[in-house]
């Protein structure tokens, strides 16, 4: 049966169906609620989300449903960058500031106590579930998880990174294979060598961890949770198809460019925030990428930077200069209600499983 195993037991969901934790908006609470009141797990991208925002946010999820959801973080990197080196990669964003007559030139500051109190957030708020990206969280967090009776997922992009995930003592891990749009979640290793694809992937960390494994990377539709269940996955999880359903709160710019690109049309990036991520190419991208790299700061400072940039494009309609995070399955993108997104992953399943 493709609705009983142990993951879908440990999270008291219905469909092994997972809407990935978007940060930067896209994860409303109205999308993360209706997931999950359709029986699959819906998750709060909460990863540049201040502690109030946080609780206003889980609140309102709460209100929403009674259903099983959860929490995605990002564990802190803080890297240094000298004042020349700001200097640098600010010039090199000063063309785009004075197309977009963006007066202020920012000073990147890292709050190196956001973790914890999202940590304390998440613990008083009783969140059910709570996955982790860019790395593993130290094991006393992971401890004081538990204790609360808190499932914890942790992110892998190459065997290696979920036998690590494993060890911290996490419940499941996310394999995310290359197609996946957004943000690249590896944290050992260089993350060229971590380009791994979803059907390779999930099978080999199936074969080397005990932990329940999902799948994740260009999974649009019922076709791709067959696919990655029966590489070994126990669940499937989706980010790029649900951000352009009707509860998603990403920008209309966002929405309309992944539901009229190609799969040809998306790159892996650096540029935005100084971290590998997969969206769909436009001039910022190009024009930018046409330098050496050295004036771009690591991530999260050269994220700092473009944070007032890709929120005016949003605000003047010029997606050139958006970040539009997208996966490599943009043709099998559609604009319907989360609840649809479910039920046609369920309709398909149940339909073809009997044939085959």
């Amino acid at each position: 049966m493709w609705q009983s195993n142990s993951l879908i037991d440990q999270l008291n969901i219905d469909y092994p169906i997972i809407q990935a934790g978007m940060a930067g908006g896209v994860t409303t609470p109205e999308l993360v609620s209706t997931v999950s009141n359709a029986g699959g797990l819906g998750n709060l991208g909460a990863g540049y989300m201040t502690p109030e925002s946080m609780v206003n946010s889980l609140k309102e999820i709460k209100r929403l449903t009674r259903r099983t959801f959860g929490v995605n973080v990002f564990i802190p990197l803080y890297p240094q960058a000298t004042g020349a080196e700001i200097a640098g990669a600010n010039k090199r964003l000063e063309p785009y500031r004075n197309d977009l007559q963006i007066e202020q030139e920012p000073t990147p500051e890292l709050d190196r106590s956001l973790f914890e109190k999202q940590i304390e957030v998440l613990m008083t708020e009783q969140v059910p579930v709570v996955s982790f990206t860019f790395g593993v969280p130290p094991r006393e967090v992971i401890k004081d998880l538990k204790k609360e009776e808190i499932v914890v997922i942790g992110t892998a992009t190459t065997v290696e990174e979920a036998i690590i995930n494993e060890e911290h003592g996490v419940d499941m891990v996310v394999t995310q294979g290359s197609e996946a749009g957004g943000h690249r979640g590896t944290f050992s290793g260089a993350f060229d060598q971590a380009m791994i694809g979803t059907i390779s992937l999930v099978p080999q960390v199936a074969d080397q961890v005990k932990i329940p494994v999902i799948a994740a990377g260009g999974i649009m539709d019922g076709r791709g949770v067959m696919a990655a269940l029966a590489l070994g996955a126990q669940a499937a999880q989706l980010g790029t198809a649900f951000v352009t359903c009707q509860e998603s709160g990403a920008k209309a710019q966002h929405k309309a460019a992944v539901l009229n690109t190609k799969e040809t049309d998306t790159v892996v990036t650096s540029v935005f925030s100084g971290k590998p991520a997969r969206g769909i190419r436009n001039s910022f991208i190009e024009e930018m990428e046409k330098g050496d790299g050295h004036d771009l700061l690591a991530y999260p400072l050269q994220n700092m930077l473009t944070k007032e940039i890709r929120r005016e494009a949003a605000s003047q309609n010029r997606p050139e200069f958006m970040s539009l995070w997208s996966g490599q399955s943009p043709r099998l993108s559609s604009s319907q209600s989360a609840s649809s997104i479910v039920e046609s992953i369920v309709s398909h399943v149940e339909k073809t499983r009997f044939r085959v």
